[in-house]
Formats: structure tokens, C-alpha cells, sequence
């Protein structure tokens, strides 16, 4: 079957004879000023690098647009400007208004400066515009309305398809080679440059502008390990961004520090090393899954001397439980500090009316919202600090004198009495258990992006080897807590023979804190009906007692 090849059209051919106005137009396609027919300009300018310096700009294309309605006798009435590719899985909301103005008869002629620019969908873009309305193809010459053109059209538009697919083929196949080699394709995340003979990361350590005068700078790489190190610690990214604002210091974009920021770092495996992609094709970091090659394994971005220099994988997986609620920071012993004084109930008092913080003001606790108005709390809650200690004191100590060896509260109060007291031996089965919690949140993450049919598609291949990474974790995880949790027994003969009120009598206002910590996580109060009522606490008080970490009661409870 041979294929019939057109003629080359002449590049001298003249431009295309109008037809009358009454032929081209309604009274709606006329310019009231001019009296002349309308014309849309479309013009479009891929962002995609590899269409070339080349390209007509958006810039150029309006100016020849322009020139051919003046030229032509046509009076532009609007101007549709895109600078995104024209393939068939992008939304292109300027060229459907352009072609719904032209095919309602809004408008008497669209212009555009050639075929590519229009669509690279091929016949299929092209075919409904045939006769029905007259769309101008500067470079080709070609007009939609002249029968002579047609096939010259849909010739043209077969081959602008033709050339897209092929391109996308080959940037698809070199982009899969590059990746299989490990190297980062586009804009390196903040705290990292890529070098541009290997395209490998490696930490940036170029000097960082600072905001704040006399303030010292610090390197961008800095920043990232102050990231991963403060939160491991247990420094909330709310708090993390304050002190980087006060500090001056901006992210990559040059905007203020905000939690999400913080948040995307954490979570981005391009910090430890390794190489990702986004499953949906988006640029947000918190998109980010690890790259896998034919063989399943993750594969390295750095260079094997840069990689020393990345942050540690026990470091930022100890961050990502933290962040996550996983892990709950050390519980070693702190200090007072100056000028603050740390009492007794602060930070576990709620308000029942919005389930906010009550914080203390003067000498009573007091709902943190209640200034805010009745639509940020319908019913702020007001109590002493005396009279809620000399409720809460005894209640405490008669919860754990009555508390039998196996009691789940007994359990969690040995668990943090141990963590308060021998911190060292306890931080590795702390971070044991939340690595064995973090691990089945990511295999539920697994199956719930399984079901929710995540990998399909292009992510298909991901689909078992991710399955086999999350499981493999979860058993490592399982595997090392069993190893490290030991026979070991605590003595809490102090706490549960009735002496807790004697400890707590005896104790300074931090050890005091901590006490009331190691059975009770928070204390919710209810607004009093009335102003001056007697305060009555089994009606206004809901104490939410301490539950253990791990379901193993027998390694922790020893009362003597």
C-alpha cells in the first residue's frame, strides 16, 4: 500500500484572500470602533527546555499576529496566551475558551501562528474546526475554511503528533537512564546543589544570607542538620520556625519559615542520599517516594564520598517518628530554667468548651481561648491552681495505691518512672518500639494506597517491591525490640504503698511535675454553672490516665 505524498507548498504563496465581512461576520465579530472583523490570537510557548532557544516567544508571536490583522483588514479583539505543553494529557483552559469563542461564532477567526502551537493531538484537534470555522495557520499558510487546505491540514497535524510522540519517547527512555544511574534531573532541594558534569548532590555550603544584622550566617546544609537534629529532640516545627524567623534566617524561595516547610524536609529521602520521583508528577516534597530500579533497590543520588556527609539514616528516621507522633521525646529529667517556674499541672489542663490549652493566669488556670469569643470557645473554663491541686493530688495517689501489679496504668507509670530515672538504658527501647510503630504505619500506608489503586500505571512496578520493603522493616523493627526488651523489673514501692501524696509533698515544683506526669497525660475542667459556686471535681473534671507504650505488662510491674 503506497501513501500519496503532497506537493511542497510554495514559501512565497500570498497571503490568504478575506472573504466579505457579511460572509465572515456578525454584528457580535465586529469592532465598534474600527468597523472591522475580529480576531483571537492563541499563542503558546512550551516551558518544557527541550523545544529549544528557538521557539518563537510569546512575545514574537503576538507581534506577527498583530501585523497579519492589520495586514489583513482584522481587529484584535483578545489575546489567549499559554506557556505549557500541548500534548494530549494537558489541561489547556486558554485554547478551550479560544475554541469555544471561534466555534460559537463569538469571534470570526482565531490566529495562530502555526500548527504545532495549536495542538499536538493531531487530526482529532483539528478535524472539528474543518468548515465550521476559520482558524489561521501563519507559518503553513493554511486556512480552515478553504477547502483547497484540508488535507494539507490534517496532514500537518498528523505530523506535529508524530514528532511529540517520538520526542516524548526519547526524553521518557533518557530520563529512565539517567535515574537507573542515579543522578537528579531537576532543581536541587534547598540545602543541596547538584554539580552539573555528573548531576550527583552534595551538600551546599555556600554562605547563607541572613536577615537579621550582626547575626552569624550559616550554610544552608547547616540548616538542614539543625532541621533533622532539633526535631529528633523533640522541638516542635512550629517552635523550629520561630526560632529561624527571629534568627532571620529564609528558606529557598526566600520566604518566612512555616511547619509545612519544616515538615517536607523531614519527610524527603533526598536528604539521606537516595534518589526519588513523584508518583503524580507533582514538585511537592511531601510527594516524594523513593526510586526504585529493575532490581527493586533504592538507588543513591551522592557520590560514595559525599555520602558520609548526608544526615544519618537513625537520625532522620528518629525525626520522622517524632514529627509523626510515633516517638515521644526523652523523658530524662529537666531543669529549671531562670526566670520561669515550672508548676505542677501546666501543660495538661484542657478546657472541655473548645479542647484547648488552659494555661495559668495569676493563681488559676485559665481556658487560652476565652478572649477569642464564644465562637472560639462556647464555654471557657476557669479554675484555681489550689483548688484543682488539692483535687488532682489525692485522686492521683489513690489511683496508684489502688492499681493491682498488672493494671495497664501501673504499667505506663513504671514505663516513664524508668524513662525519669535510668534514661540512658531506656532510649534504645523507646526508639525500638516507635521504629516497630512507625513501621506498621508505613505497611498500613501501603495497603491503603494499594486499595485506593496508587500503583497502576507507570507505578505498577513499584507496587511488590514497596510491599517487600515496608514488610522487611516491620519484621527488622519487631526483631530488634524483642532483642532489647529484657526481663529488667522496676521498684515502685514508693508510688503504690500509699507514699505518692508523701512524695509529692516532699518534692520541688519540677520533680512534682513529673510525678503527676507518670500517671496522668491531661486534666479537661468544665466551665462552673454558676459564678461563685463551691468547685465540686468528680462533676467539672475529666482526668485522662496514662496508658502504656507496648502490651507487655509483666516486664515492668514489681510493687514491693
Amino acid at each position: 500500500m503506497t501513501t500519496a505524498t503532497l506537493p511542497k507548498r510554495s514559501s512565497k504563496q500570498p497571503s490568504l484572500p478575506l472573504k466579505s465581512m457579511e460572509e465572515t461576520t456578525t454584528s457580535a465579530g465586529v469592532c465598534t470602533c474600527h468597523g472591522r472583523p475580529q480576531v483571537d490570537l492563541l499563542l503558546r510557548k512550551s516551558k518544557v527546555v527541550r523545544e529549544g532557544e528557538r521557539a518563537l516567544s510569546i512575545r514574537d508571536q503576538e507581534d506577527r499576529g498583530r501585523r497579519w490583522a492589520d495586514e489583513n483588514g482584522y481587529c484584535v479583539r483578545k489575546v489567549w496566551k499559554e506557556n505549557l505543553s500541548a500534548w494530549s494529557d494537558i489541561r489547556r483552559p486558554k485554547y478551550d475558551a479560544a475554541m469555544t469563542a471561534v466555534l460559537a461564532g463569538e469571534v470570526p477567526c482565531l490566529w495562530v501562528f502555526a500548527l504545532d502551537r495549536f495542538s499536538r493531538k493531531g487530526a482529532e484537534a483539528v478535524v472539528p474546526i474543518l468548515g465550521r470555522a476559520r482558524v489561521i495557520f501563519d507559518y503553513e499558510r493554511l486556512d480552515s475554511m478553504d477547502e483547497r487546505d484540508r488535507r494539507w491540514i490534517i496532514d500537518r497535524a498528523e505530523n506535529a503528533r508524530e514528532y511529540s510522540q517520538r520526542l516524548s519517547y526519547n526524553v521518557k527512555s533518557t530520563k529512565a537512564t539517567q535515574r537507573r544511574e542515579g543522578k537528579w534531573l531537576g532543581r536541587a532541594p534547598f540545602g543541596l546543589v547538584v554539580d552539573p558534569g555528573t548531576r550527583k548532590l552534595r551538600p551546599n555550603t555556600a554562605p547563607y544570607m541572613c536577615l537579621v544584622k550582626g547575626q552569624k550566617e550559616v550554610t544552608p546544609w547547616e540548616v538542614i542538620v539543625r532541621v533533622f537534629t532539633e526535631i529528633a529532640k523533640g522541638t516542635s516545627s512550629r517552635a523550629l520556625c520561630r526560632k529561624f524567623n527571629a534568627e532571620g534566617l529564609r528558606t529557598g524561595m526566600g520566604a518566612v519559615w512555616r511547619a509545612d516547610a519544616i515538615r517536607s524536609i523531614i519527610t524527603h529521602p533526598v536528604y539521606e542520599g537516595w534518589l526519588t520521583f513523584s508518583p503524580s508528577g507533582g514538585t511537592a516534597y511531601t510527594d516524594r517516594k523513593h526510586f526504585l530500579n529493575e532490581k527493586g533497590e533504592k538507588v543513591r543520588v551522592v557520590t560514595p564520598d559525599v555520602l558520609p556527609d548526608m544526615i544519618p539514616a537513625e537520625l532522620a528516621a528518629r525525626a520522622r517518628r517524632v514529627l509523626s507522633g510515633n516517638q515521644v521525646p526523652s523523658m530524662a529529667p529537666r531543669t529549671e530554667r531562670p526566670g520561669r517556674v515550672a508548676h505542677s499541672m501546666s501543660g495538661r489542663m484542657r478546657c472541655a468548651g473548645c479542647r484547648g490549652a488552659m494555661t495559668l493566669n495569676g493563681a488559676s488556670y485559665v481556658c487560652l481561648r476565652r478572649a477569642d469569643g464564644p465562637q472560639a470557645c462556647p464555654a471557657p473554663a476557669t479554675v484555681s491552681r489550689a483548688v484543682i491541686e488539692r483535687y488532682i493530688v489525692p485522686t492521683w495517689s489513690d489511683q496508684l495505691h489502688q492499681a493491682n501489679d498488672h493494671d495497664p496504668l501501673l504499667v505506663a507509670v513504671a514505663e516513664r518512672w524508668q524513662a525519669l530515672n535510668q534514661p540512658d538504658e531506656t532510649q534504645e527501647v523507646a526508639d525500638a518500639r516507635a521504629e516497630v510503630r512507625a513501621a506498621q504505619a508505613a505497611l498500613e500506608q501501603w495497603h491503603s494506597d494499594d486499595r485506593a489503586g496508587f500503583y497502576t500505571g507507570r507505578s505498577a512496578k513499584y507496587r511488590i517491591p514497596h510491599k517487600n520493603a515496608a514488610e522487611r522493616r516491620l519484621d527488622a523493627a519487631e526483631e530488634r525490640l524483642t532483642e532489647l526488651a529484657g526481663s529488667g523489673t522496676v521498684d515502685l514501692s514508693l508510688l503504690v504503698n500509699g507514699r505518692a501524696h508523701e512524695m509529692w509533698e516532699a518534692s520541688d515544683p519540677i520533680a512534682r511535675r513529673d510525678l503527676i506526669g507518670l500517671a496522668i497525660d491531661t486534666v479537661t475542667v468544665t466551665k462552673a454553672p454558676s459564678r461563685g459556686v463551691r468547685f465540686d471535681g468528680d462533676a467539672r473534671v475529666s482526668i485522662q490516665w496514662a496508658e502504656p507504650e507496648h502490651a507487655d505488662a509483666d516486664r515492668f510491674a514489681e510493687a514491693a
